[in-house]
């Protein structure tokens, strides 16, 4: 009897699960995963050629993970475009828990393994979501050999799912409305809907307009979707309510830096997630980054462009497009427009300007070269593999040089008017502390810096615990906030504990007429902490 099942089970399970691997492990850049897939079939590839072209079915198998036995699992190929019938590599979906609700390995129900299609250097992937995961929540990464009825079938990368572990790990929740851009798969609206709508947040005409291009992946319906879009086109003066701005400016400096076009930025706005998470905002997730760094060239304005012109795209692309209102309506807002800017510069300078990135990628090939040379369904040829770090591979696609393009591309940018402009800068950052011999404890945090190069405002961000939004409060050069002279240069101000709290987590935020900067630069997942005890030594 063939196993097949074709129908679709519910996204999300609740059950009991036995780990066998932690998740750390399972994507620990220094192991190369080893997955084993049993199918009862033969033709277990026309079968998934079959349930690839008839919607979400999954062929029914066996894995063996790292030495890890799973009975019943679900297979099937990926949905998006990459996918080539009759293909001996095509990205793969692995259910863990599709019969057997209790299974699951490193704390997962799914395993996606990704064919690096157009990458020939096969490591676009893992450098490019561990620069993202540097700055806002992203999948991890890393490689996985894959054996089919006990052939070797090729080198796969293993990414992290984004599922209901990584939501609940990243963002806190897991239970809020979820959709998925999947718009290259409808290429052709529906009836009363607009034509070339796609994913980019466009307003529409109603709920099927936008089941044709978004997922309903928590099954709460369409109607938050809606509201964002509403509020988007038509008040974007309030769009911080419902929209996770910061995040979002994160994410569109990520793709313009690392010409990233196969997501929002670029044609049909596919392949990224919105979570609405237990604030009510919107956090757009990344997805799908083996065409990053210029392997896929077109913006959805006009053809395609040349790798030299790819590496000098504007880091204000979109800003004036009606037709991307998440770039053109947020960049309106001239402090969303500076805050991005700020992104750009903080992702240029500290992945490719001053970093290690070429010998951060040759060190990973390195690591993969002989499971790549063994492959016997590899995409491209060991030359291209040993070239294409530094040089352009394919005739047609015409692959970029990872490391070249984007030495060329941080190379643009810093030279670009909007990178010239000096930010301001903070310099001795100090707190009031407990005068020596004084029985007179401090109970509150009284903050001052030095604040150079023409600052317009200053604020800083708090809260007292990792579960909390920040709170932002403004700094003043007055000689009335815990400064010294008005004017002087030195900004102060004072933040009261709330109830118990005696530990602060803050950043700065300081602006001037032409930029902006934040201090610490990876304020998100790095704020400055200091305590009352410390205060009070």
């Amino acid at each position: 009897m063939k196993k097949i099942i074709s129908f679709l089970l519910p996204l999300f399970l609740v059950t009991s699960a036995n780990y066998a691997q932690s998740d750390s492990d399972f994507f620990d850049l220094d192991k190369i995963q080893e997955i084993k897939i049993d199918f009862e079939q033969d033709n277990w590839r026309y079968l998934l050629d079959s349930l690839r072209y008839n919607g979400d079915g999954k062929l029914i198998a066996n894995i063996n993970v790292n030495g890890q036995s799973y009975s019943d699992v679900g297979i099937r190929y990926w949905l998006g475009t990459s996918f080539q019938p009759g293909a001996f590599r095509n990205d793969l979906h692995i259910d863990l828990d599709m019969v057997r609700m209790t299974q699951r390995h490193a704390n997962r129900t799914s395993i996606e393994l990704s064919s690096a299609v157009r990458d020939p250097s096969m490591v676009r992937e893992v450098l490019s979501y561990g620069i993202a995961r540097t700055y806002m929540p992203a999948s991890r990464a890393n490689f996985a050999k894959l054996y089919i009825n006990d052939e070797y079938w090729g080198l796969f990368v293993n990414i992290e799912p984004i599922d209901r572990n990584f939501l609940q790990d990243n963002l806190g929740s897991s239970n809020g409305s979820f959709y998925y851009s999947q718009a290259k798969q409808n290429k052709n609206a529906p009836q009363g809907c607009k034509e070339k709508i796609f994913g980019t947040l466009q307003k529409d005409s109603g709920t099927n307009c936008l089941a044709a291009n978004f997922a309903d992946l928590s099954g709460n319906g369409y109607s938050d979707l809606s509201n964002l879009i509403d509020i988007l086109n038509n008040k974007p003066e309030e769009v911080a309510r419902i929209l996770d701005v910061d995040r979002t400016l994160w994410m569109l400096a990520f793709n313009n830096v690392m010409a990233n076009l196969d997501s929002y930025t670029g044609q049909y706005s596919p392949n990224y997630y919105l979570y609405r998470n237990n604030n009510g905002q919107f956090v757009p997730i990344l997805w799908d980054l083996n065409l990053a760094a210029g392997s896929l060239k077109n913006t959805g304005q006009g053809s395609d462009l040349s790798v030299k012109a790819m590496s000098k795209l504007d880091p204000l692309l979109h800003a004036n497009n009606r037709t991307k209102p998440l770039i053109s309506q947020l960049l309106k807002n001239e402090e969303y427009k500076k805050i991005y800017l700020a992104h750009v510069r903080t992702i240029t300078y500290e992945q490719f300007v001053n970093s290690d990135f070429e010998k951060r990628a040759t060190e990973l090939q390195s690591k993969i070269q002989q499971d790549f040379i063994d492959d016997p369904n590899k995409y491209y040829a060991a030359e291209d593999f040993e070239k294409s770090l530094t040089s352009i591979v394919g005739k047609t696609s015409r692959i970029p040089g990872l490391t070249s393009f984007m030495e060329d591309r941080a190379n643009f940018l810093k030279k670009d008017p909007n990178m010239l402009f000096l930010p301001s800068q903070l310099e001795d950052i100090q707190f009031k502390r407990r005068e020596r011999f004084s029985n007179e404890l401090v109970k509150n945090f009284q903050i001052k810096a030095k604040v150079t190069n023409y600052p317009k405002q200053v604020f800083v961000y708090y809260r007292f615990s990792d579960t909390e939004a920040f709170k932002k409060v403004r700094a003043f050069d007055d000689g009335k906030h815990e400064d010294d002279q008005a004017r002087d240069g030195i900004f102060g101000l004072k933040i009261e504990p709330v109830s118990d709290s005696s530990t602060l987590q803050y950043y700065f935020f300081v602006e001037n007429a032409k930029t902006a900067n934040f201090d610490p630069p990876r304020y998100m997942y790095e704020p400055y902490k200091i305590s009352l005890s410390e205060l009070n030594r």
